[in-house]
């Protein structure tokens, strides 16, 4: 059953995601990795000052190589009697193709998702950014692809969350492909994009709003320092250029009804 949640409730999240946003920040300048806040994070940041008023996540991106050295940092320097982190090739029965840093002592357990072996704090998302095909028919392509994969990691979700039977029965059916198979096409994709040359990135795993499909690698590597709720964290020197491609005039703010968060059945803060 959905959890309903306060504005205060919303805030509390979002201080503890303010934890875990310098606790990612102080693990990369310890380790000098570079990375960048992102989607509406980073519009929070410019439109805001801080967190979009109603948002309940926040998101970090790394181009892969420095997403592969923050997943060994953290091993040795998290904090972990605060956070813990979660990703496909460390934690047993998860299912997405990047990491989440979450918080101990809390509870935030995604609607349809009580089912899931592993633990459910709150959490920031921690995204990989890979190369994808310069070609843009190439990179379409490549876009099925990543569709692909992503149905197959979230059938074990969708078996339970679609609306319809018929998709339900889909997704049922795609989860008996043996886990094993699935992390593999998924390490492919990693693997394959790895040896790309391109301008363009994407989060494999990860929907792709935009007819380009994929991001420009430059927005990622030219960084800047950025407040984020009165805390400097590596923000976009071109935010404006990454934000209008992603959200168009993303000065208006949208209406009531498209300003969604994350379902919940159980919220423990």
């Amino acid at each position: 059953m959905r959890q309903e949640r306060s504005p205060e409730d919303i805030r509390k999240i979002q201080m503890y995601q303010l934890e875990m946003l310098l606790e990612v920040d102080r693990i990369c300048r310890k380790h000098q990795i570079p990375y960048s806040i992102i989607a509406g994070t980073l519009l929070g940041a410019v439109r805001h000052g801080g967190f979009i008023p109603w948002d309940d996540d926040a998101d970090v991106g790394f181009l892969r190589p420095q997403y592969e050295a923050f997943r060994e940092a953290v091993k040795q320097d998290l904090d972990t009697d605060r956070f813990y982190f979660q990703e496909i090739r460390d934690t047993p029965g998860y299912r997405w193709g990047y990491g989440k840093l979450r918080r101990k002592g809390t509870a935030f357990v995604r609607e349809h998702q009580e089912h899931m072996p592993y633990e459910q704090g709150v959490f920031i998302d921690l995204f990989p950014l890979d190369r994808v095909p310069e070609w843009y028919p190439l990179r379409a392509l490549k876009n099925f692809e990543c569709f692909l994969v992503r149905k197959l990691l979230w059938a074990r979700v969708g078996k339970v969350a679609e609306r319809t039977p018929a998709k339900r029965l889909l997704f049922r059916v795609l989860d008996l492909i043996p886990e094993a198979c699935v992390f593999a096409w998924y390490e492919s994709l990693v693997r394959r994009a790895g040896r790309t040359r391109s301008r363009w990135v994407r989060i494999l795993t990860f929907p792709t709003p935009n007819r380009q499909y994929g991001y420009l690698k430059r927005w990622y590597l030219e960084g800047r320092e950025t407040l984020f709720e009165g805390c400097a964290f590596r923000g976009m020197r071109d935010a404006d250029g990454y934000l209008r491609f992603k959200f168009g005039n993303y000065w208006e703010l949208p209406p009531e009804r498209a300003r969604k968060q994350h379902p919940v059945s159980l919220l423990k803060l």
